[in-house]
Protein backbone atom coordinates (compact mmCIF):
# COMPACT_ATOMS: atom_id res chain seq x y z
CA UNK A 1 0.00 0.00 0.00
CA UNK A 2 1.22 3.73 -0.21
CA UNK A 3 1.59 4.74 2.82
CA UNK A 4 -1.62 5.18 5.22
CA UNK A 5 -1.34 5.59 8.82
CA UNK A 6 -3.74 4.69 11.54
CA UNK A 7 -4.25 8.47 12.00
CA UNK A 8 -5.14 9.05 8.67
CA UNK A 9 -7.58 6.13 8.83
CA UNK A 10 -9.41 7.22 11.95
CA UNK A 11 -9.53 10.73 10.31
CA UNK A 12 -11.11 9.36 7.09
CA UNK A 13 -14.22 7.66 8.86
CA UNK A 14 -14.60 9.90 11.80
CA UNK A 15 -13.52 6.95 14.33
CA UNK A 16 -12.12 7.03 17.93
CA UNK A 17 -8.89 5.70 17.79
CA UNK A 18 -8.16 3.78 20.99
CA UNK A 19 -5.01 2.39 22.55
CA UNK A 20 -1.23 3.48 22.47
CA UNK A 21 -0.72 6.94 21.03
CA UNK A 22 3.03 6.05 19.96
CA UNK A 23 1.56 3.96 16.80
CA UNK A 24 -0.90 6.53 15.78
CA UNK A 25 1.20 7.45 12.97
CA UNK A 26 2.16 3.70 12.18
CA UNK A 27 1.23 3.20 8.19
CA UNK A 28 -0.75 -0.05 7.93
CA UNK A 29 0.81 -2.92 5.43
CA UNK A 30 -2.77 -3.69 4.10
CA UNK A 31 -6.90 -3.41 5.13
CA UNK A 32 -8.04 -6.97 4.94
CA UNK A 33 -11.83 -8.04 5.71
CA UNK A 34 -10.79 -11.85 5.97
CA UNK A 35 -8.94 -12.74 8.46
CA UNK A 36 -7.11 -15.68 7.13
CA UNK A 37 -5.54 -13.06 4.80
CA UNK A 38 -3.85 -10.99 8.12
CA UNK A 39 -0.28 -9.91 7.53
CA UNK A 40 1.94 -8.15 9.64
CA UNK A 41 0.50 -4.94 10.70
CA UNK A 42 -2.59 -5.27 8.30
CA UNK A 43 -5.85 -3.11 9.73
CA UNK A 44 -8.68 -5.58 10.27
CA UNK A 45 -12.07 -4.75 9.29
CA UNK A 46 -14.35 -6.41 11.50
CA UNK A 47 -17.51 -6.34 9.39
CA UNK A 48 -20.76 -8.31 10.70
CA UNK A 49 -22.25 -10.19 8.24
CA UNK A 50 -25.30 -13.01 7.72
CA UNK A 51 -23.66 -15.73 9.26
CA UNK A 52 -20.30 -14.54 10.29
CA UNK A 53 -19.00 -12.11 12.55
CA UNK A 54 -16.14 -10.14 12.17
CA UNK A 55 -15.35 -9.21 15.55
CA UNK A 56 -15.22 -12.31 16.72
CA UNK A 57 -11.74 -12.37 14.78
CA UNK A 58 -10.49 -9.28 16.18
CA UNK A 59 -7.70 -11.21 19.10
CA UNK A 60 -6.84 -13.44 16.54
CA UNK A 61 -6.20 -11.12 13.91
CA UNK A 62 -3.95 -9.57 16.54
CA UNK A 63 -2.07 -12.37 17.62
CA UNK A 64 -1.43 -13.28 13.70
CA UNK A 65 -0.23 -9.95 13.11
CA UNK A 66 -2.39 -7.02 12.76
CA UNK A 67 -1.79 -3.90 14.07
CA UNK A 68 -5.28 -2.40 14.54
CA UNK A 69 -8.86 -3.74 14.32
CA UNK A 70 -11.83 -1.22 12.74
CA UNK A 71 -14.79 -2.31 14.40
CA UNK A 72 -18.10 -1.01 15.96
CA UNK A 73 -17.78 -2.74 19.57
CA UNK A 74 -14.47 -2.39 21.78
CA UNK A 75 -12.99 -5.92 22.01
CA UNK A 76 -13.05 -7.18 25.46
CA UNK A 77 -9.16 -7.60 26.15
CA UNK A 78 -8.06 -5.64 23.25
CA UNK A 79 -3.89 -6.60 23.53
CA UNK A 80 -3.65 -3.83 20.03
CA UNK A 81 -5.05 -0.19 19.40
CA UNK A 82 -8.68 -0.72 17.43
CA UNK A 83 -10.71 2.57 15.89
CA UNK A 84 -14.28 2.16 16.70
CA UNK A 85 -17.02 2.89 14.66
CA UNK A 86 -20.82 3.43 14.38
CA UNK A 87 -20.82 1.43 11.57
CA UNK A 88 -17.63 -0.54 9.61
CA UNK A 89 -19.43 -0.96 6.09
CA UNK A 90 -19.53 2.95 6.41
CA UNK A 91 -16.55 3.64 7.70
CA UNK A 92 -14.97 1.53 5.17
CA UNK A 93 -16.22 3.46 2.22
CA UNK A 94 -14.75 6.60 3.67
CA UNK A 95 -11.13 5.54 4.30
CA UNK A 96 -11.17 3.64 0.28
CA UNK A 97 -12.22 7.19 -0.59
CA UNK A 98 -9.50 8.85 1.31
CA UNK A 99 -7.05 6.42 0.00
CA UNK A 100 -7.61 6.71 -3.29
CA UNK A 101 -7.00 10.85 -3.05
CA UNK A 102 -3.53 9.81 -2.59
CA UNK A 103 -3.42 8.84 -5.99
CA UNK A 104 -3.11 11.46 -8.90
CA UNK A 105 -3.08 8.69 -11.39
CA UNK A 106 -5.93 7.42 -14.61
CA UNK A 107 -8.52 5.56 -12.88
CA UNK A 108 -11.14 3.75 -15.56
CA UNK A 109 -14.26 2.52 -13.64
CA UNK A 110 -16.40 0.01 -15.39
CA UNK A 111 -20.19 -0.86 -15.67
CA UNK A 112 -22.95 -1.76 -17.63
CA UNK A 113 -25.46 -4.61 -17.41
CA UNK A 114 -23.44 -7.52 -19.55
CA UNK A 115 -20.04 -7.57 -20.11
CA UNK A 116 -18.46 -5.48 -17.23
CA UNK A 117 -15.81 -8.30 -16.66
CA UNK A 118 -15.15 -9.40 -19.69
CA UNK A 119 -14.57 -5.39 -20.90
CA UNK A 120 -12.42 -4.87 -17.38
CA UNK A 121 -10.13 -7.30 -18.50
CA UNK A 122 -9.90 -6.35 -22.29
CA UNK A 123 -9.19 -2.62 -20.87
CA UNK A 124 -6.57 -4.21 -18.76
CA UNK A 125 -4.92 -5.87 -21.10
CA UNK A 126 -4.37 -3.21 -23.55
CA UNK A 127 -3.17 -0.99 -21.17
CA UNK A 128 -0.65 -2.97 -19.34
CA UNK A 129 1.10 -2.70 -22.50
CA UNK A 130 2.40 0.29 -21.42
CA UNK A 131 1.12 0.96 -17.62
CA UNK A 132 1.83 -1.36 -14.34
CA UNK A 133 -2.01 -1.74 -13.87
CA UNK A 134 -4.52 -2.43 -11.07
CA UNK A 135 -7.46 -4.24 -11.82
CA UNK A 136 -10.59 -5.42 -10.08
CA UNK A 137 -10.43 -8.92 -9.05
CA UNK A 138 -12.96 -11.82 -9.01
CA UNK A 139 -16.25 -10.48 -7.63
CA UNK A 140 -15.08 -7.42 -5.96
CA UNK A 141 -17.31 -5.08 -7.48
CA UNK A 142 -19.68 -3.63 -4.97
CA UNK A 143 -19.84 -1.39 -2.31
CA UNK A 144 -17.68 -3.42 0.25
CA UNK A 145 -15.33 -5.13 -2.45
CA UNK A 146 -14.70 -1.92 -4.16
CA UNK A 147 -12.82 -1.16 -1.33
CA UNK A 148 -10.92 -3.71 -0.79
CA UNK A 149 -10.24 -3.48 -4.54
CA UNK A 150 -8.41 0.58 -3.91
CA UNK A 151 -6.63 -0.78 -0.89
CA UNK A 152 -4.88 -2.63 -3.15
CA UNK A 153 -3.41 0.14 -5.10
CA UNK A 154 0.18 0.27 -4.11
CA UNK A 155 2.98 3.18 -5.01
CA UNK A 156 3.80 1.21 -8.18
CA UNK A 157 -0.02 1.22 -9.34
CA UNK A 158 0.15 3.91 -12.97
CA UNK A 159 -3.23 3.04 -14.20
CA UNK A 160 -6.22 1.58 -11.75
CA UNK A 161 -9.02 -0.22 -14.18
CA UNK A 162 -12.16 -0.71 -11.85
CA UNK A 163 -15.38 -2.83 -12.12
CA UNK A 164 -18.55 -1.32 -10.51
CA UNK A 165 -21.67 -3.53 -10.21
CA UNK A 166 -24.97 -2.59 -8.41
CA UNK A 167 -28.40 -4.18 -8.25
CA UNK A 168 -30.48 -1.12 -6.88
CA UNK A 169 -30.73 2.83 -6.81
CA UNK A 170 -27.90 5.04 -4.78
CA UNK A 171 -25.56 2.22 -4.81
CA UNK A 172 -23.41 3.50 -8.34
CA UNK A 173 -23.28 6.98 -6.59
CA UNK A 174 -21.50 5.59 -3.53
CA UNK A 175 -19.33 3.25 -5.64
CA UNK A 176 -18.38 5.97 -8.03
CA UNK A 177 -17.85 8.50 -5.01
CA UNK A 178 -15.36 5.72 -3.65
CA UNK A 179 -13.73 5.66 -6.86
CA UNK A 180 -13.68 9.36 -8.53
CA UNK A 181 -12.71 7.50 -12.33
CA UNK A 182 -11.09 9.94 -14.37
CA UNK A 183 -11.96 7.48 -17.63
CA UNK A 184 -16.13 5.96 -17.49
CA UNK A 185 -16.92 3.52 -19.25
CA UNK A 186 -20.67 2.07 -19.88
CA UNK A 187 -20.85 -1.30 -21.93
CA UNK A 188 -24.54 -1.68 -22.59
CA UNK A 189 -28.04 -0.91 -20.59
CA UNK A 190 -29.66 -4.08 -20.48
CA UNK A 191 -33.12 -6.02 -18.77
CA UNK A 192 -30.91 -6.61 -15.11
CA UNK A 193 -31.91 -6.35 -11.16
CA UNK A 194 -35.78 -5.14 -12.51
CA UNK A 195 -36.97 -6.21 -9.19
CA UNK A 196 -35.04 -2.76 -7.58
CA UNK A 197 -34.60 -0.33 -11.10
CA UNK A 198 -38.39 -1.64 -12.85
CA UNK A 199 -37.21 -1.27 -16.69
CA UNK A 200 -34.43 -0.27 -18.74
CA UNK A 201 -35.06 3.36 -17.80
CA UNK A 202 -34.40 2.44 -14.62
CA UNK A 203 -31.39 0.69 -15.07
CA UNK A 204 -29.67 3.74 -17.19
CA UNK A 205 -30.63 5.97 -14.37
CA UNK A 206 -28.73 3.94 -11.64
CA UNK A 207 -25.75 3.29 -14.11
CA UNK A 208 -25.46 6.89 -15.09
CA UNK A 209 -25.23 8.02 -11.35
CA UNK A 210 -21.69 7.64 -11.97
CA UNK A 211 -21.33 10.77 -13.94
CA UNK A 212 -21.87 13.43 -11.03
CA UNK A 213 -18.01 11.61 -9.47
CA UNK A 214 -16.50 12.03 -12.91
CA UNK A 215 -13.37 13.47 -12.05
CA UNK A 216 -12.92 17.35 -13.44
CA UNK A 217 -11.55 16.91 -16.92
CA UNK A 218 -12.08 12.99 -17.25
CA UNK A 219 -13.84 11.27 -20.23
CA UNK A 220 -16.93 9.17 -20.44
CA UNK A 221 -16.68 6.43 -22.99
CA UNK A 222 -20.09 4.65 -24.79
CA UNK A 223 -21.81 2.15 -26.09
CA UNK A 224 -23.06 3.95 -28.92
CA UNK A 225 -25.23 1.00 -30.20
CA UNK A 226 -27.42 1.37 -27.12
CA UNK A 227 -30.17 3.12 -27.91
CA UNK A 228 -30.13 4.53 -24.48
CA UNK A 229 -26.23 5.73 -24.18
CA UNK A 230 -26.02 7.00 -27.46
CA UNK A 231 -28.53 9.91 -26.29
CA UNK A 232 -26.11 11.02 -23.53
CA UNK A 233 -24.63 14.21 -25.40
CA UNK A 234 -22.34 15.94 -22.84
CA UNK A 235 -21.27 15.01 -19.18
CA UNK A 236 -19.61 17.36 -17.33
CA UNK A 237 -19.58 19.78 -20.25
CA UNK A 238 -17.63 16.97 -22.45
CA UNK A 239 -19.44 14.92 -25.13
CA UNK A 240 -18.47 11.38 -24.56
CA UNK A 241 -16.55 9.07 -27.24
CA UNK A 242 -18.61 6.35 -28.53
CA UNK A 243 -17.74 3.17 -30.03
CA UNK A 244 -20.05 0.28 -31.29
CA UNK A 245 -20.61 -1.91 -34.52
CA UNK A 246 -22.67 0.85 -36.40
CA UNK A 247 -22.07 4.01 -34.05
CA UNK A 248 -19.09 6.34 -33.00
CA UNK A 249 -15.72 7.64 -33.57
CA UNK A 250 -14.54 3.98 -32.61
CA UNK A 251 -16.76 1.15 -35.18
CA UNK A 252 -15.64 -2.28 -36.65
CA UNK A 253 -15.98 -3.97 -40.08
CA UNK A 254 -14.90 -7.32 -41.57
CA UNK A 255 -16.13 -9.25 -38.42
CA UNK A 256 -15.75 -12.73 -38.70
CA UNK A 257 -16.45 -15.43 -35.70
CA UNK A 258 -13.74 -18.32 -36.27
CA UNK A 259 -15.43 -20.41 -33.33
CA UNK A 260 -12.35 -21.44 -31.66
CA UNK A 261 -9.79 -19.63 -33.80
CA UNK A 262 -10.91 -16.46 -32.19
CA UNK A 263 -13.04 -13.02 -33.37
CA UNK A 264 -11.56 -11.21 -36.60
CA UNK A 265 -12.02 -7.50 -37.03
CA UNK A 266 -11.00 -4.48 -38.58
CA UNK A 267 -11.02 -1.83 -35.59
CA UNK A 268 -11.83 1.58 -37.13
CA UNK A 269 -10.82 4.81 -35.41
CA UNK A 270 -8.62 8.57 -35.74
CA UNK A 271 -8.41 7.55 -39.66
CA UNK A 272 -7.10 4.31 -39.30
CA UNK A 273 -8.12 0.91 -39.72
CA UNK A 274 -6.07 -1.81 -37.29
CA UNK A 275 -6.89 -5.43 -37.80
CA UNK A 276 -7.26 -7.60 -34.87
CA UNK A 277 -7.40 -11.45 -33.90
CA UNK A 278 -9.71 -11.38 -30.73
CA UNK A 279 -9.03 -14.71 -28.57
CA UNK A 280 -12.39 -15.17 -27.69
CA UNK A 281 -15.26 -17.03 -28.87
CA UNK A 282 -17.88 -14.08 -28.44
CA UNK A 283 -18.44 -11.90 -31.57
CA UNK A 284 -19.95 -9.49 -28.91
CA UNK A 285 -16.05 -9.28 -27.55
CA UNK A 286 -15.30 -7.00 -30.99
CA UNK A 287 -16.95 -4.00 -29.20
CA UNK A 288 -14.95 -5.04 -25.50
CA UNK A 289 -11.67 -4.73 -28.15
CA UNK A 290 -13.31 -1.13 -29.14
CA UNK A 291 -13.93 0.08 -25.32
CA UNK A 292 -10.56 -0.78 -24.88
CA UNK A 293 -9.28 0.71 -28.32
CA UNK A 294 -10.87 4.24 -26.94
CA UNK A 295 -9.51 3.89 -23.30
CA UNK A 296 -5.89 2.99 -24.60
CA UNK A 297 -5.95 6.32 -27.38
CA UNK A 298 -7.54 8.31 -24.39
CA UNK A 299 -4.42 7.23 -22.16
CA UNK A 300 -1.71 7.81 -25.03
CA UNK A 301 -1.27 3.99 -26.11
CA UNK A 302 0.04 3.67 -29.71
CA UNK A 303 -1.81 1.21 -32.49
CA UNK A 304 0.64 -1.37 -32.11
CA UNK A 305 0.26 -1.35 -28.00
CA UNK A 306 -3.46 -1.66 -28.38
CA UNK A 307 -3.16 -4.65 -31.33
CA UNK A 308 -0.70 -6.55 -28.80
CA UNK A 309 -3.06 -5.91 -25.85
CA UNK A 310 -6.17 -7.04 -27.53
CA UNK A 311 -4.14 -10.09 -28.33
CA UNK A 312 -2.94 -11.07 -25.39
CA UNK A 313 -6.74 -11.04 -23.65
CA UNK A 314 -7.67 -14.13 -21.62
CA UNK A 315 -10.55 -15.17 -20.54
CA UNK A 316 -11.67 -14.84 -16.62
CA UNK A 317 -13.91 -17.65 -14.84
CA UNK A 318 -16.73 -19.23 -15.84
CA UNK A 319 -17.47 -16.23 -18.57
CA UNK A 320 -17.45 -18.36 -22.15
CA UNK A 321 -14.69 -20.42 -20.96
CA UNK A 322 -14.37 -22.94 -23.89
CA UNK A 323 -13.67 -27.00 -22.45
CA UNK A 324 -12.69 -29.44 -25.03
CA UNK A 325 -13.04 -32.87 -23.15
CA UNK A 326 -12.05 -34.75 -26.06
CA UNK A 327 -15.94 -35.95 -26.76
CA UNK A 328 -18.02 -32.61 -26.11
CA UNK A 329 -17.03 -28.87 -26.46
CA UNK A 330 -18.52 -27.00 -23.30
CA UNK A 331 -18.94 -23.07 -23.43
CA UNK A 332 -18.89 -22.41 -19.54
CA UNK A 333 -20.79 -19.34 -19.50
CA UNK A 334 -22.11 -20.29 -15.87
CA UNK A 335 -20.96 -16.91 -13.76
CA UNK A 336 -24.00 -15.41 -14.38
CA UNK A 337 -26.98 -14.62 -16.78
CA UNK A 338 -29.84 -11.86 -17.68
CA UNK A 339 -31.64 -11.36 -21.16
CA UNK A 340 -29.28 -9.70 -23.09
CA UNK A 341 -26.27 -11.77 -22.47
CA UNK A 342 -28.56 -15.26 -23.03
CA UNK A 343 -29.22 -14.30 -26.31
CA UNK A 344 -25.26 -13.25 -27.05
CA UNK A 345 -24.39 -16.34 -25.95
CA UNK A 346 -26.77 -18.35 -27.95
CA UNK A 347 -25.13 -16.36 -30.92
CA UNK A 348 -21.68 -17.40 -30.07
CA UNK A 349 -22.64 -21.10 -30.09
CA UNK A 350 -24.15 -20.46 -33.52
CA UNK A 351 -20.80 -20.58 -34.95
CA UNK A 352 -19.87 -23.83 -33.79
CA UNK A 353 -19.76 -26.75 -35.57
CA UNK A 354 -21.27 -29.56 -34.37
CA UNK A 355 -24.87 -30.06 -32.89
CA UNK A 356 -25.85 -26.55 -30.61
CA UNK A 357 -27.18 -27.95 -27.27
CA UNK A 358 -28.06 -25.00 -25.27
CA UNK A 359 -28.68 -25.82 -20.79
CA UNK A 360 -30.10 -22.97 -19.80
CA UNK A 361 -31.41 -21.86 -16.51
CA UNK A 362 -32.73 -19.39 -14.39
CA UNK A 363 -32.42 -15.72 -14.62
CA UNK A 364 -32.85 -13.45 -11.55
CA UNK A 365 -34.05 -10.25 -10.11
CA UNK A 366 -36.22 -9.88 -13.67
CA UNK A 367 -39.03 -8.48 -11.72
CA UNK A 368 -42.27 -8.76 -12.83
CA UNK A 369 -41.74 -9.35 -16.84
CA UNK A 370 -39.87 -12.29 -15.75
CA UNK A 371 -42.13 -14.99 -17.22
CA UNK A 372 -42.14 -13.17 -20.35
CA UNK A 373 -38.32 -11.94 -20.89
CA UNK A 374 -37.41 -15.79 -19.99
CA UNK A 375 -39.84 -16.89 -23.22
CA UNK A 376 -38.13 -14.51 -25.01
CA UNK A 377 -34.49 -15.94 -24.55
CA UNK A 378 -36.12 -19.08 -25.48
CA UNK A 379 -37.70 -17.97 -28.76
CA UNK A 380 -34.22 -17.17 -29.46
CA UNK A 381 -32.72 -20.01 -28.73
CA UNK A 382 -35.02 -21.41 -31.47
CA UNK A 383 -32.12 -21.50 -33.70
CA UNK A 384 -30.21 -24.40 -31.46
CA UNK A 385 -30.59 -28.10 -32.22
CA UNK A 386 -31.02 -28.99 -28.37
CA UNK A 387 -32.49 -26.71 -25.94
CA UNK A 388 -32.66 -27.87 -22.28
CA UNK A 389 -33.60 -25.74 -19.21
CA UNK A 390 -33.38 -26.30 -15.63
CA UNK A 391 -35.30 -24.38 -13.00
CA UNK A 392 -38.33 -23.44 -12.30
CA UNK A 393 -38.13 -19.63 -14.09
CA UNK A 394 -36.81 -22.10 -17.04
CA UNK A 395 -40.09 -23.92 -17.50
CA UNK A 396 -40.42 -20.65 -20.14
CA UNK A 397 -37.27 -20.99 -22.42
CA UNK A 398 -38.41 -24.71 -22.56
CA UNK A 399 -41.72 -23.39 -23.65
CA UNK A 400 -40.28 -20.48 -26.22
CA UNK A 401 -37.85 -22.49 -27.55
CA UNK A 402 -39.72 -26.26 -27.69
CA UNK A 403 -37.12 -27.57 -25.80
CA UNK A 404 -36.86 -30.22 -23.00
CA UNK A 405 -37.52 -28.69 -19.07
CA UNK A 406 -36.16 -30.19 -16.29
CA UNK A 407 -37.30 -28.58 -12.54
CA UNK A 408 -33.70 -29.81 -10.83
CA UNK A 409 -30.02 -30.08 -11.81
CA UNK A 410 -30.73 -33.86 -10.39
CA UNK A 411 -33.56 -34.22 -12.62
CA UNK A 412 -31.23 -33.43 -15.45
CA UNK A 413 -28.25 -35.57 -14.57
CA UNK A 414 -30.43 -38.64 -14.42
CA UNK A 415 -30.65 -38.10 -18.19
CA UNK A 416 -27.88 -36.05 -19.47
CA UNK A 417 -26.09 -39.20 -20.36
CA UNK A 418 -28.94 -39.69 -23.22
CA UNK A 419 -29.30 -36.22 -24.11
CA UNK A 420 -25.38 -35.19 -25.16
CA UNK A 421 -23.80 -36.68 -27.88
CA UNK A 422 -20.14 -36.49 -29.07
CA UNK A 423 -19.17 -33.58 -31.38
CA UNK A 424 -21.81 -31.71 -29.44
CA UNK A 425 -21.04 -28.30 -28.61
CA UNK A 426 -22.79 -26.95 -25.06
CA UNK A 427 -23.67 -24.04 -23.95
CA UNK A 428 -23.88 -23.46 -19.79
CA UNK A 429 -25.91 -20.74 -18.34
CA UNK A 430 -27.74 -19.05 -15.49
CA UNK A 431 -27.93 -17.31 -13.04
CA UNK A 432 -24.72 -17.74 -10.51
CA UNK A 433 -27.54 -18.84 -7.46
CA UNK A 434 -28.30 -21.80 -10.23
CA UNK A 435 -24.72 -23.46 -9.43
CA UNK A 436 -24.54 -24.42 -13.21
CA UNK A 437 -20.81 -24.91 -12.65
CA UNK A 438 -22.13 -28.44 -11.18
CA UNK A 439 -23.89 -29.02 -14.78
CA UNK A 440 -20.47 -28.26 -16.15
CA UNK A 441 -18.56 -30.51 -14.22
CA UNK A 442 -21.05 -33.37 -14.84
CA UNK A 443 -20.86 -32.83 -18.61
CA UNK A 444 -17.33 -33.33 -18.38
CA UNK A 445 -17.34 -36.57 -16.98
CA UNK A 446 -19.34 -37.89 -19.88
Amino acid sequence: MKRFTLSQIADACGGTYIGEHSLKETPVSSIERDSRNIKENSLFLAIKGARVDGHDFIEKCYEDGAICALCEKAPKNPSKPYILVDDTLKAVKKIAKAYRELFEIPIVGISGSVGKTSTKEMISSVLSQKYKVHKTQGNLNNELGVPLTLFGMDDNTEVAVIEMGISDFGEMSRISEMVQPTIEVITIIGECHLENLGDRNGVFKAKTEMFDNLRIGGTVILNGDDDKLNKVSAVKGNAPIFYGFHHGAYRAENVANNGVLGVDADLLFDGQRLSVTIPAIGTYMVNNALAAAAVGRTLGLTSEEIKRGIAAYKTVGSRANLINTGKISIIDDCYNANPNSMKASIDTLMNFEGRKVAILGDMKELGENESELHLGVGRHAQCCDMVIAVGPLAEKIAEGAGGIHFETKDELFAQLKSLIKVGDVVLVKASHSMQFEKITEKLKEL
